[in-house]
């Protein structure tokens, strides 16, 4: 057992930094400018010019995948960012003081918890309006709670523990507990958390872009990419081909990576 949690925490690692060290390359060179459109490369297929061939524009794909992976990775850091920053403190507020603030704040935070987050998201940005940064906003707040809750646990059981009881004789201060004493004990749960979340948020970005009110074109997005091929899934497969085995490798080095940590956390 302690092998395959091993296996998945070393696969996860390899692979998401390969596609984190390709998203990297992009965000500094690509073979071509991947907004630039070439009429005579439409739909073209793969060629030592072009290695994942052309769109329906004749924009290089490979170039738009490396970039798309770029937006996609900015999305969910920003994201989880939000949605961690605001939910640690809230569940550490709420799973140490407990009380009235806790039975409020918690109930508000199971109404939301009800609600998938990618739905959630979708109503910020029909309140607030498409393109990226109002996406990051709309799912950094749709991912609170789920970052809230799972504080709110790891501090509820913490907080009655020998440690804390001592730092409290001592007389030190609450805040000063709660984050210097209480958090870093969570840090196995809350990193574990954040990369199941980048996981997450890398498939709401790719959704609601291909919903069409994520990332506005002509600003390259992997779930974009997909949206725009789907009439072209016969006629020229790599256009959909590519970024879709882009964005499965992203999500699986990520997932993968979230369950070693969580399986080492448990040891």
């Amino acid at each position: 057992m302690k092998k395959k949690h091993s296996k998945n925490l070393m696969i996860g690692a390899w692979l998401t930094g390969i596609m984190l060290a390709l998203i990297l390359v992009g965000f500094f060179w690509t073979p071509y400018d991947p907004e630039t459109m070439d009429s005579t490369a439409k739909l073209s297929g793969v060629s030592l010019s072009h290695l994942m061939g052309c769109d329906n524009f004749g924009r290089d794909i490979f170039s738009r995948v490396l970039k798309g992976g770029g937006t996609t990775l900015l999305v969910a850091l920003g994201t989880v960012g939000i949605g961690a920053a605001c939910g640690v403190v809230l569940g550490a507020f709420t799973g140490y003081f407990g009380g009235v603030l806790d039975e409020l704040l918690m109930r508000a935070n199971d109404v939301l918890f009800a609600f998938p987050s990618i739905l959630l998201a979708l109503v910020f940005v029909t309140l607030i309006g498409s393109g990226t940064w109002n996406v990051i906003i709309a799912l950094g707040i749709a991912f609170i709670p789920s970052f809230a809750r799972i504080v709110r646990g790891e501090f509820i059981r913490c907080k009655n523990m020998d440690y804390v009881k001592s730092a409290r004789l001592a007389g030190v201060g609450h805040l000063r507990i709660m984050f210097v004493h209480i958090l870093p004990n969570t840090l196995p749960v809350l990193l574990s958390a954040i990369l199941i979340g980048f996981n997450n948020a890398v498939l709401a970005e790719a959704g609601m872009s291909y919903l069409g009110i994520g990332v506005q074109p002509p600003q390259a997005s992997l779930g974009r990419m997909l949206s725009e091929a789907q009439t072209y899934l016969f006629s020229a497969p790599g256009f959909a081909l590519f970024p879709g085995i882009f964005l499965i490798l992203l999500v699986l080095g990520f997932s993968l990576l979230g369950e070693g940590v969580k399986d080492m956390g448990r040891r």
